[in-house]
């Protein structure tokens, strides 16, 4: 039995300052949210509507701007984060070399930075970082190939100690977590912290994940769409209480 929960982190995805809804990594169609828990798409009111779900202490942001390169949204990312000092904030900003990345981290001492594989030109920006305790490396897949440098899946011990397998055809889907996927990372860094991404549909996609091994979920559509609630993640920290 695990001696904690398996970690789950809610996703924002920003596009033009606004939170919106990402389906099977499609980013062409990705329109402004509408939630049940937000009265707007802006991040600060679906933050706060995420945390009246549940007290989440980390959530995911992804600047899709930066990452397809065009002008990101620096400023609104830092106007969430100095709005909820509180919590812990992992980034992906589009990095793509280890120059970017270690500014990013000198400008951004609170948060954590994610290297996504889709958007990094090289390995080597994982050996010249793979130490550092504030960076995640995104092993990104779309369908069953690998995005990102060809040497970076083989080469597992260049990756951090957090690793998120990002299955972007199962992103806002109801497919389920891609489990082989998952099975086929944590064999090849049993020692890793390993974090599911794209999928989930509820509590009984937890206890799976829980039971193989992964150490947190990031999750976006099962909480605006209630299928995981707060009375859900609230039980499976209970049960891990009274073990």
């Amino acid at each position: 039995m695990r001696e904690d929960a398996i970690e789950v982190i809610p996703v924002i995805d920003l596009m033009g300052g606004a939170v919106v809804r990402a389906r099977h990594g499609l980013r062409q169609d990705y329109a402004p949210i509408m939630t049940p828990i937000s009265k707007t798409s802006g991040p600060l009111d679906v933050i706060a509507g995420l945390l009246a779900i549940h007290p989440f202490g980390t959530f995911y942001i992804a600047d899709l701007d930066r990452i397809e390169s065009r002008s990101g949204n620096t400023q609104t990312i830092e106007s969430v984060t100095a709005a909820f000092p509180g919590h812990v904030f992992w980034i992906d900003a589009g990095m793509r070399d280890a120059i970017e990345a270690r500014s990013w981290l000198a400008q951004h001492k609170g948060a954590h930075l994610v290297l996504g594989s889709e958007s990094l030109e090289s390995a080597t920006v994982l050996s010249d970082l793979v130490e550092n305790d504030r960076i995640i490396l995104s092993l990104d897949f779309r369908d069953d190939r690998f995005i990102g440098p060809k040497n970076l899946y083989d080469r597992p011990h260049l990756w951090p100690r957090r690793v998120i397998v990002m299955t972007l055809a199962r992103v806002g889907s109801d497919a389920g977590p891609d489990m082989d996927r998952l099975l086929e990372v944590r064999r090849r860094a049993p020692s890793l912290m390993i974090y599911a991404a794209g999928g989930l549909r509820g509590a009984d996609d937890l206890l799976r994940l829980e039971q193989i091994g992964i150490s947190g979920v990031l999750v976006a559509s099962a909480l605006h769409d209630g299928r995981l609630t707060g009375g859900d993640l609230a039980a499976a920290e209970n049960k891990i209480k009274g073990a």
